[in-house]
């Protein structure tokens, strides 16, 4: 009978969520860099949010590592969101943010996390319809459409940019009634009496255009989370379509399933 036994050490089951084996393959070669990065996961926790790293020349000394074998570890903990930089340094990262994959709006979402939303109007804009668009949002082709993008704030920190589509039949006086910087489906519902029913939803990563990268605030390498959304009233009307980019180092989604018929 042939048994496999797990290699000794960081091979060891982790904790619930966590990659099977602590990501090490089964042969037990672990990449150093990979070793690094899990030495410093263990100084980010001791460390705590907030919490400043020791430069990149200390840290290559204290794990006998190069420089640049120390950068790819730092790296791959930027990536993640475990930690961020803060002028020439770098220090821990707090919790992602949770957004729900529901019907709620992005300022909701974030208010039941404490945190503080935000938005920050790029741009309001009216336009011809074009034919593809036609049909998300309920207009004939050629109708005016008014098209919103908005930068995304959690607490004053650019997380994410929002590009908004809906009839100028739908929101007539969008200009001069909204406020940017609060919840466009509010708006819709407090407003103009507009009942949100169900939506179709679209989740891809992709990386930032150079304009999205410095609207928001990132380096162009950064994985983004994009959402596609089209929404419909509660009579199953087409009702807006919407773009929503999300900082992959800063959000998670949740969604509760239930069973099936």
């Amino acid at each position: 009978m042939n048994r496999h036994h797990a290699p000794p050490g960081p091979a060891a089951p982790g904790a619930p969520g966590s990659p099977v084996r602590s990501g090490v393959p089964e042969h037990g070669r672990v990449p150093k860099y990979y070793a690094v990065k899990a030495r410093l996961s263990v100084l980010v926790d001791e460390l705590g949010e907030g919490g400043a790293l020791p430069t990149e020349r200390e840290l290559a000394v204290r794990y006998e590592v190069s420089r640049e074998t120390l950068r790819q570890a730092l790296r791959e903990l930027l990536l993640e969101g475990r930690v961020r930089r803060r002028g020439r340094g770098t220090v821990v990262a707090g919790p992602k943010l949770e957004q729900p994959l529901s019907l709620a709006s992005y300022t909701e979402g974030l208010r039941r996390q404490g945190r503080r939303p935000g938005r920050s109007l790029i741009s309001l804009d009216r336009f011809p319809c074009p034919d593809a668009l036609a049909p998300e949002v309920g207009a004939a082709p050629g109708e005016p459409v008014w098209h919103m993008e908005r930068v995304l704030l959690a607490d004053d920190e650019r997380v994410g940019l929002e590009s908004t589509y809906v009839s100028e039949a739908r929101a007539p006086r969008l200009d001069a009634d909204f406020d940017p910087d609060s919840s466009f489906y509010g708006y819709l519902r407090d407003r103009l009496g507009i009942v949100f029913g169900d939506a179709d939803e679209k989740i891809e990563t992709v990386l930032a255009t150079p304009r999205e990268a410095l609207l928001v605030g990132t380096p162009p390498a950064l994985p983004m989370l994009l959402l596609h959304r089209v929404s419909r009233d509660g009579a199953g009307r087409p009702l807006e379509r919407v773009r929503t980019l999300y900082r992959g180092d800063r959000f998670s989604f949740t969604a509760h399933l239930g069973p099936q018929d």
